[in-house]
């Protein structure tokens, strides 16, 4: 197990180098002169050279792309172009934030998700599995626009049940800043997740241990709890770990529509403003962690079910 996991965190370093050299590409051979952007088309030819000189743009891409390997390694991307303050502390400053929205909403999503879909799944076929399929479909309809607009105007200013917007000082008011938002989280991902859920559930359910255990006399309830839910949790654990990246990502116009000072509102701002180093030091940090939840997602199979053969790497 153990040579299996070092062996996979080897393979990825050729993909992170693959990764960064896209990254690379993108923001310095198609994204435009940054020293433009920054100073606006009306700017001197000799204003231009001296940015470029002083971001370090005016060296061969090959040194270039050797800066940025290093900067991956130490995780330092400088500073930001519009604000010039350091990118590291302000990664580390909007992590506090963004996983106080996105984890209870992750965490409250896939528990309340997982319950509706086994018991949708139970109940397949029925009127009960039927409304609920189109339900949930409708809600996965609307735009999260809608949603946002709906709970500031009706729930907040209306109502007056939520603050419009906002994060607080004390652990008692980012409660009470946080309580919309991460509801309305909760409603954009919620029918996405009980229609993957429901579907993983009802393909166990044809399995012919299924079968087997109601010939046996054993009753619904017990089959599903006992043999279904956990059979079917190798299908969830991906769907689940393959999230993980946007915890840190947070979600973007949550952040911005509610002035969340997390990771997703300054990297809206920073595509607004054309920050490269910004872009690029999330843009890493996504890659990093799309990497290590391979690896995670393989060790909670083996968990699972240690019956899994990682010897050569299966």
């Amino acid at each position: 197990m153990w040579a299996y996991i070092i062996r996979r965190l080897l393979y990825s370093i050729p993909i992170l180098l693959g990764v960064s050299f896209v990254v690379f590409a993108l923001f310095n051979m198609v994204g435009g002169d940054p020293a433009t952007l920054l100073l606006g088309k009306h700017a001197t030819a000799e204003r231009v050279e001296m940015v470029r000189a002083e971001l370090g743009l005016d060296q061969p891409l090959p040194v270039q792309f050797g800066q940025y390997l290093k900067q991956i390694v130490t995780f330092d991307f400088g500073k930001s172009y519009t604000t010039r303050e350091d990118i590291r502390q302000k990664v580390i400053d909007g992590i506090g934030p963004t996983l106080s929205l996105t984890v209870p909403a992750f965490a409250l999503t896939t528990i309340i998700s997982l319950l509706i879909g086994l018991m949708v799944a139970y109940f397949r076929g029925s009127m009960i599995d039927r409304i609920s399929v189109v339900f949930f479909v409708l809600i996965m309809s609307l735009p999260a626009l809608a949603y946002i607009l709906f709970g500031q105007y009706i729930l907040a200013s209306k109502l007056g049940w939520f603050p419009i917007s906002g994060y607080g000082s004390s652990l008692q008011e980012k409660f009470y800043y946080l309580g919309l938002p991460v509801l309305i989280s909760i409603v954009l991902n919620l029918g996405s997740d009980i229609r993957f859920y429901r579907n993983s559930i009802i393909e166990e359910v044809t399995q012919d241990y299924v079968r087997t255990a109601r010939a046996k006399g054993l009753s619904e309830s017990y089959i599903y709890l006992k043999h279904v839910l956990k059979n079917s949790m190798i299908p969830v654990i991906t769907y689940v770990v393959i999230q993980i990246p946007y915890l840190v990502l947070g979600s973007l116009l949550l952040e911005s529509f509610f002035s969340i000072p997390g990771i997703g509102g300054m990297t809206v701002e920073a595509v607004n403003n054309s920050d490269f180093p910004m872009l690029k030091a999330m843009t890493t940090v996504i890659s990093i962690l799309y990497i290590l939840t391979t690896v995670l997602t393989d060790i909670l199979y083996y968990l699972l079910d240690p019956r899994m053969n990682f010897s050569k790497g299966k």
